[in-house]
Formats: C-alpha cells, sequence, structure tokens
C-alpha cells in the first residue's frame, strides 16, 4: 500500500479532522469531579461511535468508574496496541481563561495557529492524531498496513483506579506485539522524540488538625498550637539548603547517569535559559551539581502541589484554624519504590508533630519509573519515519512526566511500549488557557501515518 495519497489525504482533510477534534473537545469529560461522570461517559461514547463510522470493531467497558473503550480493526501483520485517554484535568481557576474552557477556539497567534480548549493536547488531540491516520488509510485504500487495536482510558487524570484490575481481567484481549502512547511531546518545535524512560509518581495529601475548631487569633495566638505553622515548617524540612530531599532513605534506589547517556543528552543542546525563559523565570532552581537535563528527566523530585487552611476569601479574618492542608508529589527515577517512600515521608511528618497536634494522610496514585527496551525493531522504523516528516532527526530522550500506563504494559501484558508524542511544553497542559498547536496535530497525524506504513513493512 503506497503512502503518498494517505499523505495527500490528511492534507486535504485537515479541516474535517480539525472539526471532529473540536466536537470531542466540547464534552467536559473532567474524571476527578464526580459531577462530570455522566460526560465522561457520553466521551467513551462519542468515541466509540466514531471508530465503528471508520470499520473498527468497538465497544465501551465498564468499570467501577468510568468506562474503557477498546476497538480492534482485525487483520494480518504486526499486531499494534494504541493508548489514549479521553479524560481531562479539571479547568479551575476558570477566571483565568480567555473563554469557556469546553467551548474550543482556533485562534492565531506570533507562533501560529492553535486549537485553544481543556485537552486540547492532554489528550484528545494528542489521541485523534491516530485515529485521523487509521481514517486516512481506510478512506486511500479500504484497510489498514497493520492489525491496530485501540485502548482508551477515562481515570488517567485522576489517578486510574480502574486500570490495573482491567487490565488483569482483560489481558487476553489487550495484548499485542508492541504499545504506541501519544501523551508525550516534542523535544522542540522541531524534533520529534521517542520517550526510553519516564518518572513515577508519588501523591500524598496530608492534614494536620490543632484545635477543635478555629480560634480567634488575638484571644488565642502565641499560646495555641497553629498547624499552617507546624504545616509549613514540615514543608520546608522537606529539602536541605542544596535541593535533595531529605526523606530519609529517598535516594537509595537512584542510579547515577551512565556516561554514554550524559553524552547523548549534553549532544542535544539544551537551552535551559530559554526553556525557563518561556514561563518568567531565568535559574535552574535544583541541585547545582546537576546537568538542567538529569534535574527534570532523570533524578527525583520532591514538588508542594497545593496548600491552603484558614480563611482565603476576600478582605481580612484574624482566624487561627484548626486544620492546615498541603497536596505532596514525588516524581521517582530508578528502583525507587513509592510504598517505602511513602512510608518514610509519613514517619517524617509524625516525627515532626509537636504535642496536640494530629496528621491524616491520603494517598494518589504510586506508580514506579518505567524504563524502555528499545531492542525491538519497531523504535529504529519509527525513528526513521519521524525524522522523513520533521525537520531534524528523531532524538530517544527522558521524560520528566509520569505515564503509569507504560509500566502496566510491561509488567501485566509483557509488551515493549514505544511513547511518541506531539504537545509542545508551551502547551498550558494542566494550567488555563490549554492549547494544541494546529502543525503539531496535522504532523503528528501525518508522522503516524508514517510509522504505520515503516513498522508494518
Amino acid at each position: 500500500m503506497s503512502l503518498a495519497p494517505v499523505l495527500t489525504h490528511i492534507d486535504n482533510d485537515l479541516p474535517k479532522a480539525t472539526a471532529r477534534l473540536m466536537e470531542l473537545l466540547r464534552i467536559p469529560s473532567i474524571s476527578t469531579d464526580p459531577a462530570y461522570k455522566a460526560n465522561c461517559d457520553t466521551a467513551a461514547d462519542w468515541l466509540v461511535a466514531d471508530l465503528l463510522s471508520i470499520g473498527f470493531k468497538a465497544a465501551k467497558h465498564p468499570t467501577p468508574g468510568h468506562p474503557m473503550v477498546i476497538a480492534h480493526s482485525g487483520g494480518e501483520g504486526l499486531h499494534v496496541m494504541f493508548y489514549g485517554h479521553y479524560d481531562v484535568q479539571p479547568v479551575d481557576p476558570l477566571n483565568l481563561w480567555d473563554h469557556d474552557p469546553f467551548d474550543p477556539q482556533l485562534q492565531d497567534t506570533p507562533k501560529g495557529r492553535v486549537i485553544r480548549a481543556r485537552g486540547s493536547s492532554d489528550d484528545k488531540g494528542q489521541l485523534m492524531t491516530f485515529i485521523e491516520a487509521c481514517r486516512a488509510w481506510k478512506a486511500v485504500h479500504g484497510n489498514l498496513p497493520a492489525n491496530i487495536s485501540l485502548f482508551f482510558e477515562g481515570e488517567e487524570e485522576s489517578g486510574s483506579p480502574s486500570l490495573v484490575p482491567f487490565m488483569q481481567e482483560n489481558a487476553q484481549e489487550l495484548t499485542a506485539d508492541i504499545a504506541l502512547i501519544c501523551d508525550t511531546g516534542l523535544y522542540d518545535e522541531n524534533t520529534p522524540a521517542i520517550i526510553t524512560q519516564l518518572r513515577g509518581l508519588l501523591g500524598e495529601e496530608i492534614t494536620i488538625t490543632g484545635p477543635n475548631k478555629d480560634l480567634h487569633s488575638g484571644m488565642y495566638g502565641g499560646l495555641a498550637i497553629n498547624p499552617i505553622r507546624v504545616l509549613t515548617r514540615i514543608i520546608a524540612a522537606l529539602h536541605d539548603d542544596t535541593g535533595r530531599v531529605t526523606v530519609p532513605g529517598f535516594y537509595d534506589d537512584v542510579p547515577e547517569l551512565s556516561d554514554d547517556l550524559a553524552a547523548a543528552w549534553d549532544a542535544l543542546g539544551f537551552d535551559e535559559k530559554a526553556f525557563l525563559a518561556e514561563v518568567g523565570l531565568s535559574e535552574p532552581a535544583g541541585e547545582k551539581s546537576r546537568r538542567p537535563l538529569e534535574m527534570i528527566w532523570s533524578q527525583p523530585t520532591c514538588e508542594v502541589n497545593g496548600i491552603w487552611g484558614g480563611y482565603t476569601g476576600d478582605g481580612f479574618k484574624t482566624v487561627l484554624p484548626a486544620k492546615a492542608h498541603a497536596k505532596i508529589s514525588f516524581r521517582l527515577v530508578g528502583q525507587q519504590d513509592p510504598h517505602k517512600i511513602r512510608d518514610s515521608f509519613r514517619k517524617l511528618v509524625q516525627d515532626m508533630l509537636p504535642p496536640d497536634c494530629t496528621v491524616s494522610f491520603s494517598g494518589h496514585g504510586a506508580s514506579p519509573a518505567s524504563q524502555m527496551t528499545t531492542t525491538h525493531p519497531a523504535f529504529d522504523q519509527a525513528r526513521t519515519a519521524l525524522s522523513d516528516e520533521w525537520p531534524n532527526p528523531a532524538a530517544f530522550v527522558g521524560s520528566g512526566g509520569s505515564i503509569p500506563i507504560a509500566g502496566h504494559f510491561k509488567e501485566i501484558l509483557n509488551m515493549d511500549t514505544m511513547l511518541i508524542g506531539f504537545a509542545k511544553d508551551d502547551d498550558a497542559i494542566h494550567s488555563p488557557n490549554e492549547k494544541y498547536d494546529l502543525s503539531s496535530f496535522h504532523k503528528g497525524i501525518r508522522s503516524w501515518a508514517r510509522i504505520l506504513d515503516a513498522i508494518s513493512k
């Protein structure tokens, strides 16, 4: 089957492909908020209907949470399993959006035309690049160049509580020769990337409780313990003056970067000043002895993602709060055990509590880091295919993000995984005004068409 007419079809069909993406983006499929449960169901139905329309055998599968979508093309050749997620992050703070997050807009910017909406980059736009590549192959040739299956999740942005049991129960249907994931990004705007390692993720929410009710800070201040002061002291103690995490045993299973990998990363010419300048910063804040790419690809982190307590509304209220809260996440590397680190972190917090204070914990996910094996022939085939589409050759790179499904594919289904994505660092994927470059969407579709052609030969 010839690739050239498929690429031409993709180019000509881009307005319709964009319209289909906009339709999916209008569905507010926020998985973490129970108020949007019906919308998540609607998004799954939309995907099933779209896949059926291009000849896939597709079905929605219920879970204790949001449904999974599985589809199969059948056919001969390499069996490929493509994964994406249709759920999206919450949109707060809503007042920082320029328009309704679920009213997608095409906007002209100094860097080109973009699709602006929640989920446009993470992950609906990326998910649709693969579907549109399949649509183009079917439109031109009547069939696909490989045996393709698709697996779409609806809980990725809320910790994937149903994922592992579902994969275990449906292992036979989900197993293929290789898995593909499109939930990552380009190395830079002209250089595509194949991710070879991902950091793991551990989330903890802590609540410090002191008095049995909020107190008047004039009547009780100075005598009564303030949970916010206790919490901030604990948070400040999580790093030393060099930026290293102080949780006992935190670095026990962290490997040093190999000389070969260090040389390969140095050759990428990463400009940390320009990277930080995009978000209004100027200086790396991590350990001074580490390369900037080490800080975001191969070193673990501890970050405070949210902190609150007392009165936070307009005006002023002189309250001494009964409770203080924080959300803290750890990005993990190497062989770090998230459960071991959770236990160590909780003990550190408990040991720092003064009299009259208690703490409660709520865990949010615990996934280890993933290292991809690149010996499968599809890796070099995909690298060549990507290099044919983009100005610069594709690079094997690390990622600071966490995509637990990659590890689950290996552990549960014994499948190697290729992670290829077309997002950009400035897409604001978990922030207001999320966007996806129209050029990334277009070239992403073309890239998958090229990859499917290459790995099928």
